[in-house]
Parts: structure tokens; C-alpha cells; sequence
């Protein structure tokens, strides 16, 4: 397994925002996607994505042999909401590991919860999504989506070991038609996915993100 870059890698944070002005549209019109409700929120900020990132969902979607859908379960977090869920596993991980210095409990929070400053969902450009058949039912992933590492023993990893051999044939299809379609995973989450933010840029090479975080709700 190659290693893995944390969102808390300095790396991330150096790479420039050239912010492109790209507007967040609600992924609920005129989109083929299967959306999950279990994020919203009462503004409805979940459903929302920058255009380019939807329009590239919907070419990984139509490379998925048919009666499979990608079903969309959170984009756009507002960046007050991605402070409260940093700060929660930041807590959790403090209260039991009391023993880890400040630098070590940010980086191990990174796994799962990206940094507020350089989170790609409150730039729009994040996706959690999973699999599912035509009816919407989930497809086995190895763990429900969300799952931290230490409640999945590291099975969130995207090449964990410890999954099932379906369960393993499922994530290569999810990221075969993702990685396709130009964007990348967050390899600590299977389920995450992103294009035109900063960590986007850094693993293909880009000399700028196109999306920055954006204060506001849709």
C-alpha cells in the first residue's frame, strides 16, 4: 500500500486557491442521482455541489453497468458545521489517548475529518457517495459509510485488508469509474471523493485548486 497523504500534511495547505467562481447547484434537479437524505441538513447544504464536480458524477455514473446507480449522501458543508464535526473527533480522540500532543491529535483527527482551512466540502468539492441498485439499495463496501477508524479497525480505509472479497470487487468498481471521470479519493474513506479543491491538486499535480471554501449556505 502506498502511503498516504493526510489532509493535515502541510503539503495540502501550501497549495494556492485560484478560486474560479464556479456557483454550487443542488444535485436534486436535473441530475440522474440517487440521493440519501441521512446528512441533511435544515438549510439543505448537503445537496449541494460546484457544477463541475456534479457534471463529472454523472459521466462516472453512466460507466456503471447497468441497475447500479452512484447514490449521493453529502457535498457541501458549510464551514461552521465542518469546525463543529472537527472539533467533536478532536475531543474524542483527546479523551482517549490523553497521552497525544496537540500535533498528533490534529493529525489523527485528519483521517476523518478534514481541517475547517482546507476542507473540500466547504468548498463544494467533496462527495461522500456509495453504490446501490436501481431500487437504491446500499451495496456491501466493507463498512457503513462514515465509519471511523477506530470503530472499523481501519476496514474505512479504501484498500483495507480486512473486508470482504465483495465487498472489495465493490470499491475497485466505485473507484474505477470515479477515477475515470477525473476525480480523487481520500484514501482514509472509501466513500470520499473530490475534484478541484486543494488536495485534488496536490495528488494530480495541479499548481492550484479551482475551488476554495465558501462561507455561505446555498
Amino acid at each position: 500500500m502506498s502511503e498516504i497523504i493526510l489532509m493535515s500534511d502541510p503539503k495540502v495547505a501550501a497549495i494556492p486557491v485560484a478560486e474560479c467562481g464556479e456557483r454550487l447547484v443542488d444535485v436534486r434537479h436535473g441530475s440522474s442521482l440517487l440521493v440519501d437524505v441521512r446528512e441533511q441538513d435544515p438549510a439543505d447544504a448537503f445537496a449541494y455541489l460546484r457544477e463541475g464536480v456534479l457534471e463529472r458524477l454523472i459521466k462516472a455514473q453512466a460507466m456503471l453497468p447497468q441497475g447500479l446507480r452512484l447514490l449521493f449522501v453529502e457535498g457541501y458543508r458549510p464551514p461552521s458545521l465542518q469546525r463543529e464535526y472537527f472539533g467533536e473527533y478532536a475531543g474524542r480522540l483527546r479523551a482517549s489517548h490523553s497521552e497525544w500532543s496537540d500535533v498528533r491529535i490534529h493529525s489523527a483527527t485528519s483521517r476523518y475529518v478534514s481541517p475547517p482551512d482546507i476542507a473540500p466540502h466547504s468548498a463544494g468539492a467533496a462527495v461522500d457517495l456509495t453504490l446501490a441498485d436501481a431500487g437504491g439499495l446500499e451495496l456491501d463496501l466493507g463498512t457503513r459509510m462514515n465509519a471511523d477508524p477506530e470503530e472499523s479497525e481501519g476496514a474505512c480505509y479504501t484498500h483495507a485488508v480486512n473486508i470482504s472479497e465483495e465487498a472489495r470487487a465493490n470499491r475497485k468498481l466505485l473507484s474505477s469509474v470515479l477515477t475515470a471521470a477525473g476525480l480523487v479519493n481520500y484514501p482514509t474513506e472509501w466513500w470520499h471523493w473530490s475534484f478541484g479543491d486543494r488536495y485534488w491538486a496536490l495528488i494530480t499535480g495541479e499548481s492550484v485548486a479551482h475551488y476554495g471554501p465558501k462561507e455561505i449556505a446555498p
